[in-house]
Order: C-alpha cells, then structure tokens, then sequence
C-alpha cells in the first residue's frame, strides 16, 4: 500500500511538472495579436457569444417553466 501511494505521488508530481513546463512557453500568435489590437476583436467576439449563449439558455427556461406551469 505504501508503495502505491508513493508511486501515485511521484506520477502526480511528474504530471504537475509537466504542466507547469509547457506554462511557460512563449506564444507567438497571442503577442501578434496583442501587438496589432486584434485580440480586443476576439475577446469581444467571445463575449457576444457568451451573451448570447446565456440568453437562449435563459428564453428556453422561461420556456419550459410555463409549459411545466400549464401541464399542472
């Protein structure tokens, strides 16, 4: 038992490193982007999305809210 915890700990710890190393790296594309202002057309892109997303879920609850209303 002992020894499987103490491999388990050293898997975790390797998979741990590993993340941590390839954190690191630096990323061309997003500098570029950052560099020319077009990261500011993504993020916004990304947001719209979300609002939208947020807001259809929101409709289809009221939706089903009154058909669960009227089935009773």
């Amino acid at each position: 038992m002992n020894k499987l915890l103490s491999r388990f700990s050293f898997l975790l710890c390797g998979i741990l490193m590993n993340s941590i190393l390839f954190a690191q790296e630096k990323v061309e594309m997003a500098d570029q982007m950052r560099s020319s202002g077009k990261i500011y057309v993504v993020v916004t892109v990304c947001l719209i999305i979300l609002i939208g997303l947020f807001i259809y879920v929101m409709m289809l609850d009221r939706k089903i809210s009154k058909m669960e209303k009227n089935n009773d």
